[in-house]
Parts: structure tokens; sequence; C-alpha cells
């Protein structure tokens, strides 16, 4: 099957009736593409089961709750997404800025288990998986695995996490209260800038027949899936906004190309509202914006390639942002002295301040990039900026002590929230932004040959392909089939969704 080219039919009816009998005798049911990005449409009795059901557990009826609608406490679900709106006392603009919250996900309180899910399922139904019989290969800078590696527990199967040596201490840690066998994590040199090594990795574990690599940077299921339920999840939050301020538009989507999957919700935002989208990465490794190279710690962001699905020619604008903003705020936000300053020197309601754990590194480089975009763009209190916190800092606790004990020997006091604060956040500029413009495409699109038709094999026409908006806008048509093959697997296994 070439590249570009999605199945949306059955591919192996005798593979698709082994998963069917597997599911079958694993009790799982699963849950559409639909449902997940309208949660209202599950059925009422599987929905009041949930409250039953541990959200960290490897139970089926979790697969229910991959979706962006979740409670606070995992639960039940809200009426609009769990999101936190930042005060103009945090940000220094005036636009309004929202994050979803990726917390409120579960087994991994991140949302690339949705993104396992979307790469998986379609699979399955068409017939190109069998859970008895291969192994899931979740290639990954370490949520895109661990949604993988959960989604592969729930349906009785192998799961293999292949991620950097260099992630932070607390993914590994619950990778090996997960995985079936510690084989199963496979580390590969680096950080998350070595993402080479890991397609490296891939490609010699794919020479084992039952090994199916579910490459997340190359998967159109992982853009579809956030197509159809990230971005009709942010604009529910805009539109919740908006009832109170009937003037507010939606101005720019912004989130961190790691396998470019969430920047497919901006497809979705641009077409529905006219939001501009804007593409952020790590400026210590700066592809986008110099053609660069380097090493960083905004941990969930892969680096030195564009990804396959990287939707690059309806982008707007790159922002690049510094890990030593995103490192110094994850501490500034997550210590009892940084939170104090937050309170009695910014006035920020402690509430609020309490939340902020909400954001991990990625997550934090998505507040600085709005910040930016809303002051190159000149935004007002009519605006609104959207995006994503990814996961939150409990992944990063390690980093944030390894990060304090290099540059606060002596303790983290309030003289350095202070002047965190200031340097990070009132010191935020406009600049390693640049607002795109059609020759900046070309050249960003350009990049992606060496890595997938160079070293990854893809024909050049397969990669051409994408280049037009016709392709993209082609690709939706995939998601009501793929939902249709899904509810005719699930009548196949005969299961009650009630039960």
């Amino acid at each position: 099957m070439a590249w570009t080219e999605l199945a949306t039919g059955i591919v192996d009816r005798t593979m698709r009736e082994r998963a069917v009998r597997h599911l079958r005798a694993a009790g799982v049911v699963l849950p559409t593409f639909g449902e997940l990005a309208a949660p209202a449409r599950i059925p009422a009795s599987v929905a009041a089961r949930l409250g039953e059901v541990d959200a960290d557990a490897a139970e089926p009826a979790n697969l229910f709750r991959v979706h962006w609608y979740n409670d606070r406490r995992r639960k039940g679900m809200a009426p609009v997404p769990v999101h936190l709106e930042l005060p103009a006392a945090l940000t220094g603009v005036k636009a309004r800025i929202f994050l979803v919250l990726g917390r409120t996900f579960p087994m991994i309180a991140a949302h690339k288990v949705l993104a396992a899910y979307g790469c998986l399922v379609p699979r399955l139904v068409t017939g190109q998986f069998d859970p008895a019989a291969h192994k899931a290969v979740w290639p990954s800078t370490g949520n895109y695995c661990r949604g993988g590696v959960a989604i592969s527990r729930i349906l009785g199967c192998r799961g293999v996490a292949v991620l950097p040596a260099g992630m932070s201490q607390e993914r590994f840690d619950w990778l090996k209260a997960w995985v079936r066998e510690r084989e199963d994590i496979v580390r590969t040199p680096g950080t998350e800038s070595n993402v080479k090594e890991i397609y490296d990795k891939c490609a010699e574990l794919a020479r084992d027949s039952s090994n199916v690599i579910l490459n997340q940077f190359s998967e159109f299921g992982n853009h579809l899936i956030h197509y159809a339920a990230t971005g009709p999840a942010l604009r529910a939050v805009y539109e919740h906004a908006r009832q109170g301020h009937p003037a507010l538009r939606l101005a720019a989507f912004v989130a961190a190309s790691g396998s470019a999957g969430t920047l497919g919700a901006g497809d979705y935002l641009k077409a529905a509202c006219g939001a501009k989208i804007a593409a952020v990465e790590a400026l210590e490794c700066p592809t986008m914006l110099e053609n660069g190279f380097g090493e960083h710690n905004i941990q969930g962001i892969g680096d030195k390639h564009i990804p396959f699905i990287h939707n690059v020619m309806n982008n707007d604008i790159v922002v690049g942002i510094s890990d030593r903003s995103t490192d110094s705020l994850n501490l500034l936000f997550n210590s009892e002295v940084g939170q104090r300053y937050l309170e009695r020197h910014r006035k920020l309601d402690r509430q609020l301040v309490a939340e902020l754990d909400a954001l991990g590194l990625s997550s934090i480089a998505n507040l600085l990039a709005a910040i930016k975009v809303a002051k190159r763009l000149s935004l007002g209190p009519d605006d609104a900026v959207v995006s994503v916190a990814t996961d939150s800092a409990a992944m990063y606790g390690s980093e944030r002590r390894k990060f304090e004990a290099r540059h606060y020997a002596e303790g983290f006091a309030e003289i350095h929230a202070g002047e965190v604060a200031g340097r990070h956040l009132d010191g935020l500029s406009d600049d390693h932004l640049i607002e795109l413009g059609e020759s900046e495409r070309k050249r960003i699109f350009n990049l992606g040959y060496y890595t997938w038709v160079e070293q990854q094999g893809v024909p050049l026409a397969d990669f051409e392909r994408r280049r037009g908006q016709g392709f993209w806008q082609g690709l939706k048509d995939a998601l009501p089939k793929w939902d249709a093959l899904i509810e005719d697997f699930n009548r196949e296994t005969g299961l009650n969704r009630a039960a």
C-alpha cells in the first residue's frame, strides 16, 4: 500500500476475523471516532458504567474515555472540555488564551492516547493487525508510546515502546508498570532531538514480521483523529467563551510540532473559524525556522525533521521557544516559592496557581508561543488563541529537580522567582517567529524530502502528493468509512455495549 493511501475497506478478512475473536474474548468494544469527537453520542449505559471504572486501569471501558470531555476527576463527562484561561496578569497580553488540559485523558493523563487509538484501530478493523500474533511498536518521544502501550494492554496484545534514553524518569517508571515484558521498553540514543535514531531502531524491528510499526510521524490516523476530535473540542471551548463575549473571534491555534498530529486540529479550526495555525518548535533546534539542528529539553517535541503528516502548506506561523524558558517556568509554577510569588506579587487567583501544575514542558512551550503570536499579531481582548496542554507537570518532577540543582544549587528563592517571571514572561518578545508566505512554506515542506525520500524510501510522487490541500481534504473521506468498519467490527464481536 502506498504511503499516502488509506485502507478504508477490509484488506485481509481472515486476519480481521482473528481480531474479532480476540476482542470478543477480551471483552473489548471499540468507540467510533465520531463518539470520541462528540462523547454525548456514547450510549448512556456505557457512560453510566464509567463512574465505576478506575480511569488509570487497563479496563476496556476506558476506551470510551479517550476524549477531551472527561471532567477534572475523570469520573464523568464535562459539558465543555476542561481548560484554563490564562489572565493578562500572567501572560502580559490582552488576548484571551485558552489551554485545554490533556491530563483528563485516561491511563496516561495525556492526550497522546487519542493519537495511539487513532493509529491502531483503523489497522485493526481493516484486517491489518492481529492482536494475538502481532506486537504493536510505538516510536515516540514519550507520551505516544505510553498511550500505545495502554491501548495495547487493553486489547490484550504486546505493546513495544521505542523512545530516547534521555526522556524523563517518570515516563520510564510508568512504562515499567504497564509493559508485558521488560524488553518491550526499547531505549534509543539521545533525547527527543534524536528522532532518526528511533526510526533506525524501528527499521531493525520491522525485519520481524510480527512487529507492526505504528509510526505517529507518518500515520495519517494521527492527523485525522485530531482533526475529528481535538479540533471540535477546541472550538467548543471558544464557543463557550463566546457566549459571554459575542464579539470574540478565534484568531489563532498554537501547537508544538512533535509528530504534527495535534496540528491536524488546526486544519479543522482554520476551515471552521478562520484561525491562523502556528507551529511551535524548540529554539535550540530551529528546524523550521532556520533549517537548523541541536538538542533541547522540551520533552514531547521531535526535531531535525518534518513529519510526513505535517500539513506544512496550511501553516501560517512558526514560533521558536527556548527550553531555558520552559524549564524555568516549570520550576516557577511547581515550587512553593514560585507559587507564593505568583499569588502575592502577580495577584493571581490561588486556584489558578494550583492548576498550573496541569502544564508540562511542551504545554508551557505552547503557552509561551501563544503569547508571542498574540504580540506579533497585535491581538486584543476580542481575540482568542487556543492551544493544548499535552501533559502535566507530573511527568517532569525529575527534570525540575535536575534543573534546580544545576542552576539554583543553594535553593530557589523568591528573588529567583521574580527573575524567572521577569525574563521568561514579562521579557518575552515576538522574536524567533516568522509569518509564512508561500516561499517559506515551500522551504519547510522541502526539508521533509531528506527524511522521507532519502532516508525512509518514500516514493517521490507520494511525497509530493501532500503538497496540495486537495490531498488533505480528501483524507477526511476515510473518517465515516472507518466508523462504519468499527461499528461492523463491534457487531461481529457480539458484545453488548452496555455490558
